[in-house]
């Protein structure tokens, strides 16, 4: 598979986000077995950034990744995040610095290793200064807890000021076909420090592969049946993004999802998307999109997609993203 630059960090351009084997979706972590199945195929297959957080599950994933990893650790790059779990008691996100110091030592203990290569502040904390966080994962790093920090979902004001306390070498926040907030002003800024860009959510939580037609499709406790975009008349109007992305791939002879994924990869040698999924026949699916390359005429209607109806998240999550 061909690498990218996250900064100074070298990674397989698709790696895999491993939220959904223990948290979010419906039955998720009902098969560890084909879990850490996929992590290793994974592994096999040249991908190198494994994507966790303390919050999935919550801690049940890092326990799961750490399993996956056990003799494996040296040839991944291992990325996790703190903040939405508060270890000192205080309510929603929480990036103290005891609260980093609490977070990154069960971390650790979970995932089963000295270091973290890539350490996420998973949503920006409105009550502690940006400096403050970064400091502190400033002297994780000098103590080889830490090698790489990363944001995520934060916005071009807070990632500069970040930038300024120590590198920054990953944003990762939601960016796809339907999703495109972050290119009028998050990427080029990216571009100007030399910051790499984490899409999660490629594949719009499913529905950009084509496979969701109803909301009968998702089962009655699955949390996309509160997201908006899945949601009566948006729903429907919706389907016309899947059905375009749909009538690429007939075109070229590849899948949705390998289309969705290939048009991100288009975009730079500095963006690394983690698709995620807990089952090998997908993983192999979205790996195979390293090998699909689209046209400039196939590049250009991607571009030009009917826009999603309806925000990527519901009200109470758009509200911890920094816009």
């Amino acid at each position: 598979m061909k690498h990218v630059q996250l900064g100074t960090l070298d990674v397989a351009r698709i790696g895999l986000g491993c939220m959904g084997m223990s948290a979010a979706y419906t039955g998720a972590g009902s098969d560890e077995a084909e879990s850490i199945r996929t992590i290793h195929r994974a592994i096999d297959l040249g991908v190198t950034l494994i994507d966790t957080a303390e919050v999935y599950g919550p801690f049940t994933n890092e326990e799961l990744v750490g399993r996956a990893l056990k003799d494996r650790r040296d040839q991944v790059v291992l990325a996790t995040k703190f903040g939405f779990m508060s270890h000192t008691g205080r309510p929603d996100v929480d990036s103290g610095p005891a609260n980093i110091r609490v977070a990154i030592e069960g971390s650790l203990r979970r995932l089963g290793t000295d270091w973290v290569d890539l350490y996420y502040q998973h949503r920006v904390d409105p009550d502690t200064p940006i400096e403050e966080v970064v400091g502190t994962l400033s002297e994780l790093v000098a103590e080889g807890k830490v090698r790489h920090i990363g944001l995520s979902e934060a916005w071009v004001d807070t990632i500069r000021r970040a930038h300024a306390v120590h590198p920054v070498t990953a944003l990762q926040s939601e960016y796809s076909l339907w999703t495109r907030d972050q290119e009028p002003e998050v990427l080029p800024l990216l571009r100007e420090l030399g910051i790499g860009f984490v899409p999660y959510s490629p594949l719009g939580h499913g529905f950009l592969t084509g496979a969701i037609r109803s909301i009968d499709d998702l089962a009655d406790d699955d949390w996309r049946r509160t997201n908006p975009r899945f949601t009566g008349e948006n729903f429907q109007r919706n389907l016309r993004v899947a059905d375009e992305v749909q009538a690429v791939a007939a075109e070229i002879g590849a899948t949705p999802a390998q289309v969705a994924l290939a048009w991100l990869l288009a975009k730079g040698d500095d963006i690394a998307p983690i698709p995620g999924t807990k089952h090998v026949h997908r993983l192999e699916e979205n790996v195979a999109a390293d090998a699909v390359v689209l046209s400039p005429e196939h590049l250009a209607r991607l571009d030009d997609l009917t826009p999603a109806a309806g925000d990527h998240h519901n009200e109470a999550q758009m509200r911890l993203l920094e816009r």
